[in-house]
């Protein structure tokens, strides 16, 4: 059994609609009935969040305008995939929902508030209507095929915007409903990023988290693979916009996908690896646009002799925030202190570094979070503050995060000297250093401005461009 996965890019109008449904009915030919979970169609999700904001501050006149592009593209794409005999009861459901939709966004402008539940039902309307066309358009082709809404599936705790399946419920209702619709010949077409509370209450998974949709169903299913389709080849050497000569890599481990995931290789969601690693599902990733292209397979294993650095990827736009003072030193509880006083800001921590003397601790945050940090940080610290133990509490802007990542780093001597090597030949400055004890990645702060660079250097070092 698969379970395959469509994102934005390959659902963006009807004639991609269409191409997913011929990729689809052509495996179910060929290898037997797949579940599949779609994303919202391209920048959907996105517009719907904008005309709630819009709708929250009472401006009407965007929001209908917003309102009216969401009927213009998906009455158009309807009309496309749609058998005949069936585009009108499709219309109608495509206009059902989005008059549902418009009739939230009245309530949330009556109340001029959106909060964090009303942002959930929101956002799940792409997904909703997503997998209605597609599903329509896997009948035009001749195949048997209905859309399910995951919130009949996807049991969650009630943290909206990053909620976590509950795994026993879960389990139990996807295999009710999903198992005899494969069984018959039936292809489930079911709403990614979604799911709903034990008392229904529509939560979301996370942006991107239709990644994490498919790894939740096919571990329930008992699937024996999970197919992520997206717009590249596969998972990549390094980003081909910034290293040309950069080539798609066979085999992944779990743990490479998710530190290079987690370090910004825009491929996987970071929690799609999780529910894999635990029922030892391989992740398969593929190109939409290129069916029959190269692929890389995640899985448990690693070859033994593969290259020590796989992969670069490379995290923009951040800020590196420094804790510093000559009166930390010896002090217990500094850096406690310090990451709570972050996280009761909601703040994520991308990377740390402490220097051995225990003067500064430094950690690496998203740009848009800094000042936040900053304020936090400095009423946390306003005793240590006022008595001089803390001196300064700073922020270094526009820096970004370069990992090297590769399982067979691990106990291989001299790869932190061949990549800072490669780095001062090209006149990089690097501004802190982080490598965790699994030894998979090695990550660096560097400027902006030389961040492409970076890259670049690195992945000729390591001749990454050539096929192991």
């Amino acid at each position: 059994m698969i379970v395959m996965k469509f994102g934005g890019s390959s659902m963006g109008d009807g004639e991609r609609v269409r191409n997913v449904a011929v990729i689809v009915g052509s495996f179910a030919e060929r290898e037997g009935t797949p579940a599949v979970v779609v994303s919202a169609m391209q920048g959907v999700t996105d517009a719907l969040i904008r005309a709630a904001e819009t709708a929250s501050r009472r401006d009407n006149g965007t929001l209908h305008r917003t309102i009216a592009e969401l009927y213009a593209r998906h009455e158009e794409v309807a009309a496309e995939v749609a058998p005949e005999p069936e585009r009108g009861k499709l219309l109608a459901e495509v206009h059902a929902l989005i008059r549902d939709f418009e009739n939230l966004c009245s309530a949330i402008g009556v109340l001029g508030e959106l909060t964090p539940r009303g942002l959930d039902a929101v956002a799940s309307f792409g997904e909703r209507l997503s997998a209605r066309l597609l599903a329509a358009a896997l009948r035009r082709e001749g195949y048997t095929a209905r859309a399910l809404e995951a919130t009949s599936l996807i049991v969650t705790d009630s943290r909206h915007g990053t909620a976590s399946p509950m795994w026993e419920h879960t389990r139990k209702r996807t295999r009710a409903e999903v198992l005899p619709l494969i069984a018959e010949g039936t292809i489930p077409v079911i709403t990614g990023f979604i799911g709903a509370t034990p008392e229904g209450v529509v939560t979301t998974l996370g942006r991107g988290g239709s990644d994490f949709s498919a790894s939740i169903v096919a571990s329930s299913l008992d699937a024996d693979e999970i197919w992520i389709w997206t717009d590249v080849d596969g998972v990549m050497t390094a980003d081909p916009r910034i290293v040309p000569e950069a080539r798609t890599l066979p085999e992944l481990s779990y743990a490479e996908a998710a530190e290079l995931s987690y370090f910004g290789a825009r491929v996987i969601h970071p929690k799609t690896v999780l529910p894999a690693v635990e029922r030892g599902i391989p992740i398969r990733i593929k190109n939409t646009f290129n069916p029959e292209g190269p692929s890389t397979l995640i899985t448990s294993s690693h070859r033994e002799g593969a290259s020590t650095v796989k992969a670069i990827t490379a995290i923009k736009a951040l800020s590196m925030i420094t804790v510093e003072g000559r009166g930390m030193i010896g002090v217990p509880g500094i850096a406690a202190k310090v990451f709570s006083a972050v996280a009761h800001e909601g703040i994520s921590v991308l990377m740390i570094s402490q220097s051995s003397s225990e003067q500064n601790i430094c950690f690496a945050i998203r740009s848009e979070e800094s000042a936040r940090a900053i304020a936090a940080l400095n009423q946390a610290f306003a005793p240590e503050l006022a008595a001089r133990n803390v001196d300064r509490i700073w922020a270094e802007e526009g820096v970004a995060i370069v990992a090297a990542v590769g399982k067979g780093m691990r106990r291989t001597p001299g790869i932190a000297a061949k990549l800072f090597g490669a780095l001062g030949k090209a006149g990089i400055n690097v501004i802190s250093i982080a490598q965790g004890s699994s030894e998979h990645n090695i990550s660096l702060v560097v400027s902006d401005e030389q961040v492409e660079d970076a890259v670049r250097a690195i992945h000729r070092e390591f001749d990454l461009g050539r096929a192991g």
